[in-house]
């Protein structure tokens, strides 16, 4: 019971109550908290080990629904937050970061169960990895429709070769079990999220989602696209960015509208709006704030 409120703690928080999540024995770290381990170790048995339960209680706790902001006072005595006087802040397991894209775009394919499925992945890689017609998965036939949005976790996970987008930010490989994931910030990161048909796409669908539900006023639709995917407003000098943005991209387009019809046709989902350089345009704010380091970042 410890070892499963200790992983749902590390899953939120970033860091369990006790750091070495993979280890409770003599190697590994005291707990920062014993009194409180123990007694949600407690609880979740007489709950009948209701892991739901257990995820709600934790998120609905005062302690999670802190500000993340390092104060001065704190940053001298606690820098990693081991205390828990405020929230963590940490980068988006893979996953979750293709599946917020997909979710704040409309995209995402909320089902539950099921096979595996096949997203987009540059091509040629499973080729290149490839040991003739006697083995299986030897070909990789991306799935289509719906099953291209589905969460990450029901991606289909050749040992040899795991999914390019999601070892990119650090999903494990699979050849061994790993209790606690490695968190690294490199500029391919940024590259894919600026280039990756994932997110691309993504980008679009938020822009048409904008230019639908948004209004038809630049500065609401600002406002609306921000929101949607930072769960807040944006201030005076982020909306004046934006808007500069929205500005030059639109000119851009307006000068190459074939590059403009070029950047819309990127995933297979349907192109709903049909100015497609306006639609280039919001695509690339939209792709901009998506970028964003709050946005692929727990707060």
């Amino acid at each position: 019971a410890r070892g499963a409120v200790n992983r749902a703690g590390a899953m939120v928080f970033g860091t369990g109550l006790v750091k070495t999540v993979e280890d409770f024995g003599s190697q590994g770290e005291l707990p920062s908290h014993p009194e409180l381990l123990d007694w949600m170790a407690v609880d979740f048995i007489e709950s009948g080990w209701d892991l739901k339960r257990l995820n709600k209680q934790i998120v609905m706790s005062a302690t999670y629904r802190q500000s993340s902001a390092v104060r001065p006072e704190l940053k001298e005595k606690d820098p990693e937050s081991r205390l828990l006087a405020r929230m963590s802040r940490f980068r988006l397991q893979a996953e979750l970061v293709r599946d917020n894209a997909l979710a704040v775009s409309g995209l995402l394919n909320p089902e539950i169960g099921g096979k595996s499925v096949l997203p987009y992945q540059p091509p040629g890689l499973w080729e290149e990895v490839a040991y003739g017609a006697q083995f299986s998965a030897q070909r990789y036939e991306q799935s289509k429709g719906k099953d291209l949005y589905r969460r990450g976790m029901y991606s289909f996970w050749k040992r040899t070769l795991p999914p390019a987008g999601l070892a990119i930010f650090d999903a494990p490989d699979r050849e061994k079990c790993v209790a606690r994931r490695a968190v690294t910030n490199t500029p391919l990161q940024a590259l894919a999220l600026m280039n990756d048909v994932t997110y691309l796409e993504a980008a679009r669908k938020l822009a048409e989602r904008t230019l639908k539900q948004g209004g038809t006023d630049e500065q609401k639709r600002l406002r609306y696209l921000f929101r949607v995917a930072t769960a807040r407003y944006p201030n005076a000098n982020e909306l004046k960015l934006l808007s500069e943005s929205a500005q030059q991209m639109k000119a851009r387009y307006a000068a190459n509208p074939e590059a403009a019809a070029k950047l819309v046709r990127v995933g297979e989902s349907k192109v709903e709006h049909r100015d497609t350089v306006e639609l280039a345009a919001w695509m690339s704010v939209a792709s901009a704030v998506l970028n964003l380091d709050e946005v692929v970042t727990k707060e």
